[in-house]
């Protein structure tokens, strides 16, 4: 029988216990040096799609948050020429297939949608992510009140849902009526 030497534990222990501290301390390192410019661009993003899915604002109001079904929504509004309110730009999100699918809608002060894009969707390549193409989201713009999917001939109020991701194309739908639900929740 072997005897037991107290080494033969130890070393290793402290070897990965140290390893493991050093990856730590560098990885909070580089947190903290990108963590600011992670940030700037997450604005810029946002700051390029409200002027996209809100092209009639020529600016926007700091960000305003709205209470709806117990979650807080974040807003902005539009302004025209004169400071009228040109519309609301609202992001709003919905589970989709690869995660939560993140949305900037426009819509305009009628009530009908101006535009909206993503502001995060990570679905399946060449399925879901077909939701990304312009053709997918043109189909929203002019449409109001509560918009239904449809997977053939698709009725005034309804979109087209993509092929083989009914999932991503309901989570889509489904964070675009929330906007238009937030829309009528700030006009009331």
């Amino acid at each position: 029988m072997k005897k037991f030497d107290i080494k033969e534990v130890l070393v290793p222990t402290i070897s990965l216990f140290l390893i493991c501290a050093i990856v730590t301390l560098l990885l909070a390192g580089t947190n903290s040096v990108t963590k600011p410019k992670i940030e700037q661009l997450q604005i810029e993003t946002e700051n390029k799609t409200k002027v996209a899915v809100l092209s009639d604002a020529k600016e926007f109001s700091d960000a305003k948050t709205v209470s709806f079904d117990g979650v807080d929504y974040t807003y902005y509004e539009g302004y025209g020429e004169g400071k009228e309110i040109a519309g609301y730009v609202f992001t709003t999100s919905s589970k989709g297939y690869g995660g939560d699918i993140i949305t900037m809608v426009g819509i305009k002060a009628d009530g009908t949608i101006s535009g909206m894009d993503f502001l995060s969707i990570s679905e399946t390549a060449g399925l879901g992510m077909n939701a990304d193409s312009d053709d997918f989201k043109a189909q929203f713009v002019g449409k109001s009140g509560e918009i239904g999917l449809n997977k053939n001939n698709p009725a005034d109020n309804e979109i087209q849902a993509l092929t083989g991701a009914t999932i991503t194309s309901k989570a889509v739908t489904n964070a675009v009526n929330i906007a238009l639900e937030l829309f009528e929740e700030v006009n009331n």
